[in-house]
């Protein structure tokens, strides 16, 4: 009698530990931080612009018209280099940009001229 009530015992003492153990957690996954401009951008007006692969291109929001492109050269993992035609003026540029955060970019242009992206999720 005494070895039924030990494995009795036992038996609830295993499944009240099976079932009393917390359940890992799911969370959900996480996204990887950007890396670099990478990535579509926008500035206070709300044109966009675009950074993938080397190539670089602005379109407006309400037409999505092609307003400049060009390509782009990481300097460094926070300063790039952008080298755009803008087809609104016909007129070439070089930018150089500081990723001050991973969500602000700062622009500098070769006119002096200067403006800032926020980058869009």
């Amino acid at each position: 009698m005494k070895l039924k009530a030990s494995i009795a015992l036992i038996a609830a003492a295993t499944l009240t530990a099976c079932v009393s153990s917390p359940q890992p957690s799911r969370l959900p996954p996480q996204r990887a931080q950007p890396q670099g401009v990478e990535g579509t951008w926008a500035d206070p007006n709300g044109i966009v612009s675009t950074f993938q692969g080397g190539t670089f291109n602005t379109r407006s929001t309400d037409s999505n018209t092609l307003l400049a492109s060009g390509t782009y050269v990481s300097l460094s993992p926070t300063l790039v280099e952008i080298n755009m035609t803008s087809l609104v003026r016909n007129t070439q540029s070089r930018v150089n940009c500081a990723l001050v955060t991973p969500s602000q970019l700062n622009c500098t242009q070769d006119s002096g001229a200067q403006f800032s992206l926020t980058r869009r999720t």
